[in-house]
C-alpha cells in the first residue's frame, strides 16, 4: 500500500488527466494491478528485442545479434543485423495491416448481408456515400434498390482481398504523381490478402535476404491496409451506419453513472456495437433496470469501438487504451463488452476483482474468465439485448463503498468525417488552401496511434498538439490520440484561443476546433482521402503537400502499417516510441533518409514532442517553399 501523497505523485507521472490520476490512486488503494505494474515489473525489458535484433523464425533459433560490430554477427541461417531487423519489421507491420482490412472483410460481409436480407437490425443509412462508392466501381446505380447496388458494391470490395485483377480500386483516389511513385518502386498494391500473405512468405528463413527489397514490400503492405482494408472498412461502415457529422458530447471516466447501468463498449469493430445501441433504447429494458432501481442505461465507449458511437451517435466516450482497467477500477462497469483488438488479456481478471461483467463477443478475441456471447448479424440485436439485460441483473450487485466517479466530464466534439470538413469549409476545399496559401494556416497534421505506458499517458498527443496549433498548423486525429484531445479539452472552437492568430481566425470563423477528431483508427483512410482531394485541387502529390503525421505514443503492429502507409504516400511522419530498428544502421537510414527520394516523405523519431513539432515545422515550410507559398 502507499500512502496518499506517493500515489498522487506516481498517478501524477502516469497519466495526465487529472479523472485517470484519480482512478489510478483508487486502484493501487484497492490493490489492483493495472498495464503500468506489470511494465515496472517487466524492467528491465530486453536490449536485443527494443533494438529488433532478436530472430525467431525458424527451430535452428531464437538468435539475437550483437548489435555492436562483437560476434556473433549472424545467425545460425546466416542472417544479418540488417535482414533480421527487417523481416521483423514487415511480421509486425503486416499483423498490423491484417487486423485493420480483416476488421474491414467482416464491415463489408455485413454490408452484403444486409443487402441480401440476413442481418437483423441493420440498414444502409447513408444513400449518398452508396451511391458515390458504387460508381467508383462502375456499379450501376440508375432505377435500381439500395440493397441490390449495396450487394453489388458488398461483393466487389470483398473480391479484392484476393483479387485476380492485380488492382485496389480506392488505390485510384490517389493523385497521378503519388501512383506514379508508387509504381516506379514497385510498391502499387495488387490485393489486401495477397500482400499479406506474400509478407508472412518473405520473412520465412530461405525467402527474403534482401533488407531494402523487405522493407519496399512493407510499404506496399502498407498501401493495401491505407488504400485497401481500412478504407473499405470506413466506406463500409458510412454506407451502412451513416458518415459521421460533427456532434458534441463528453469524454473521460467521468462519463461513467452512479445511479444508472454503465455499459463499457470496448474495441474496434462498430458491428456489435451500433446494435447495443439500438437494444439500450428497448422500452422493455429499460422498464426492467427501472425495477432493479437504475435511472436509466448509460452506454460509454472506449478506444475505437468507442470512437465509432461517438462520431455517429454522440454517445460519450470514457478513455483510451490505458483507461480500460481504471474504468474497472470505478467500481461502477455493470458490464465491459469487447470484440477484438487493444483489449488486454487480463482485463477479465481485473473485472474478478469488482461486479463488473466481461462479455466476450467475437471467436478471434476469447478471453479467458469472460463470459462468451458470440456476436452474429444474422441474431445482433437479439445478442446485444441479452447483453443489456445481463448488465440490468448486474447492476444491484454494485458496491457503493467501492464505488468512485471523476466529477467533471469534459464537453468535446467530434465527427468531422472528410465529407464533413468539407461542409463545413462551405462544400469546397478552396477556404482550406487559401488559408494555407495565405500563411494564416501553415499546413496540417495528423496525429495518429495509441498509448503506451512508456511515456506518461497522453502527454505525447497533448503536448504536440498545442504546440502545432501555437504554431497556426491545423491538427487532425484519430484513435486514441484523437480520445486524449478529447480529454483535455481540445476538441471544441473555444481551444482556438490556444492557436496562433492565423488559425485561431480561421476556426472562429469556421466554428470548428483547432483540432478536429477525424475517427477511429481504420479511418486514418479519412486522412488520405482529405490529402488526396486538396492534392488534386493544386495538381499536385500528396508528397508536395505541407503535411506532416506523427504517432507520439503508439504502441501497435497497426500503428506500424499506418505510419507506413502515411509515409508510403508522401506524408513525412514523427514516431514518439523508438521502432525496433535500431540494431541495424542500413535499415535506419532506408526509412529516415532515403525513402526521400522514392515516395518524397521519410520517417523520424523523436520522443520529445516539442522537438517533434519542431521536426514536423521545418517539413512543412519546406513544402510551402517548394510551392512557392
Amino acid at each position: 500500500m502507499y500512502d496518499s501523497h506517493a500515489a498522487r505523485k506516481i498517478a501524477e507521472s502516469r497519466a495526465l488527466d487529472s479523472a485517470d490520476q484519480e482512478i489510478i490512486v483508487k486502484a493501487m488503494d484497492d490493490g489492483i494491478e493495472t498495464v503500468w505494474d506489470r511494465f515496472a515489473d517487466q524492467q528491465p525489458q530486453c536490449g536485443f528485442g527494443q533494438l529488433g535484433v532478436c530472430c525467431n523464425r525458424c527451430a535452428m533459433g531464437p538468435c539475437r545479434i550483437e548489435p555492436f560490430g562483437k560476434k556473433p554477427t549472424r545467425g545460425v541461417c546466416g542472417a544479418t543485423a540488417d535482414l533480421i531487423v527487417a523481416r521483423n519489421l514487415l511480421d509486425d507491420l503486416s499483423t498490423g495491416a491484417a487486423a485493420h482490412s480483416d476488421h474491414g472483410r467482416e464491415v463489408l460481409e455485413v454490408l452484403l448481408d444486409t443487402a441480401e436480407g440476413r442481418s437483423q437490425g441493420y440498414q444502409i443509412l447513408d444513400e449518398e456515400k452508396l451511391q458515390t462508392v458504387a460508381a467508383e466501381y462502375g456499379i450501376q446505380t440508375d432505377g435500381r434498390k439500395k440493397e441490390e447496388v449495396a450487394g453489388d458494391l458488398a461483393r466487389a470490395m470483398l473480391e479484392e482481398y484476393g483479387t485476380l485483377k492485380n488492382r485496389i480500386q480506392m488505390t485510384e483516389r490517389a493523385p497521378q504523381k503519388t501512383k506514379d511513385a508508387w509504381k516506379n518502386a514497385g510498391i502499387v498494391p495488387r490485393s489486401v490478402d495477397r500482400e499479406i500473405v506474400e509478407s508472412m512468405h518473405r520473412i520465412h528463413m530461405g525467402v527474403g535476404a534482401d533488407y531494402a527489397n523487405i522493407l519496399l514490400h512493407a510499404m506496399r503492405t502498407s498501401l493495401a491496409d491505407g488504400w485497401g482494408g481500412s478504407m473499405m472498412a470506413t466506406e463500409g461502415s458510412d454506407i451502412l451506419f451513416g458518415t459521421p457529422t460533427p456532434c458534441t458530447s463528453l469524454a473521460n471516466l467521468g462519463t461513467l453513472s452512479s445511479d444508472q447501468v454503465n455499459v463499457v463498449l470496448h474495441g474496434h469493430n462498430p458491428i456489435l456495437s451500433e446494435m447495443i445501441v439500438k437494444a439500450a433504447e428497448d422500452p422493455e429494458l429499460v422498464k426492467r433496470a427501472a425495477e432493479k432501481g437504475a435511472k436509466g442505461i448509460n452506454l460509454v465507449g472506449m478506444c475505437c469501438t468507442g470512437n465509432e458511437l461517438l462520431m455517429r451517435h454522440g454517445i460519450p466516450i470514457a478513455g483510451t487504451l490505458l483507461d480500460q482497467e481504471l474504468a474497472i477500477a470505478t467500481g461502477a462497469v455493470e458490464v465491459m463488452v469487447i470484440d477484438y483488438q487493444c483489449i488486454f488479456p487480463s482485463i477479465a481478471h481485473t473485472a474478478g476483482c469488482y461486479h463488473t461483467r466481461v462479455v466476450a463477443t467475437s471467436a478471434k478475441s476469447k478471453v479467458p474468465g469472460a463470459t462468451y456471447m458470440e456476436f452474429r448479424p444474422e441474431t445482433g440485436l437479439d445478442t446485444a439485448k441479452e447483453i443489456i439485460a445481463l448488465a440490468i441483473e448486474n447492476f444491484p450487485n454494485r458496491n457503493p463503498d467501492r464505488v468512485r466517479i471523476p466529477a467533471k466530464p469534459v464537453r468535446m466534439m467530434a465527427g468531422f468525417s472528410e465529407e464533413a470538413i468539407k461542409k463545413a469549409l462551405g462544400g469546397s476545399y478552396k477556404p482550406l488552401i487559401d488559408a494555407i496559401v495565405a500563411g494564416s494556416v501553415r499546413g496540417v497534421v495528423g496525429i495518429v496511434g495509441c498509448n503506451n505506458p512508456k511515456i506518461k499517458q497522453d502527454y505525447g498527443h497533448i503536448t504536440l498538439a498545442k504546440e502545432l496549433i501555437k504554431r497556426n498548423i491545423l491538427v487532425v486525429e484519430t484513435g486514441c490520440a484523437a480520445i486524449a484531445s478529447g480529454k483535455a479539452g481540445l476538441l471544441v472552437p473555444e481551444a482556438a484561443d490556444l492557436a496562433g492568430d492565423g488559425l485561431k481566425a480561421v476556426c472562429n470563423a469556421v466554428g470548428i476546433p483547432p483540432v478536429l477528431h477525424m475517427g477511429s483508427c481504420v479511418d486514418c483512410s479519412r486522412i488520405l482521402v482529405l490529402a488526396a482531394h486538396v492534392a488534386d485541387e493544386l495538381g499536385v502529390g500528396i508528397g508536395d503537400l505541407p503535411l506532416g503525421g506523427a504517432a507520439p505514443e503508439w504502441y501497435s503492429q497497426k500503428a506500424i502499417s499506418i505510419g507506413t502507409y502515411f509515409v508510403a504516400s508522401g506524408v513525412y511522419t514523427v514516431l514518439g516510441i523508438p521502432p525496433k530498428i535500431f540494431g541495424s544502421q542500413n535499415v535506419i537510414d532506408l526509412l529516415t533518409s532515403q525513402l526521400d527520394g522514392i515516395v518524397n516523405a521519410s520517417f523520424a523519431v523523436e520522443p520529445d514532442p516539442m522537438k517533434a513539432a519542431d521536426l514536423l515545422e521545418a517539413v512543412i515550410e519546406k513544402k510551402r517553399h517548394a510551392l512557392g507559398i
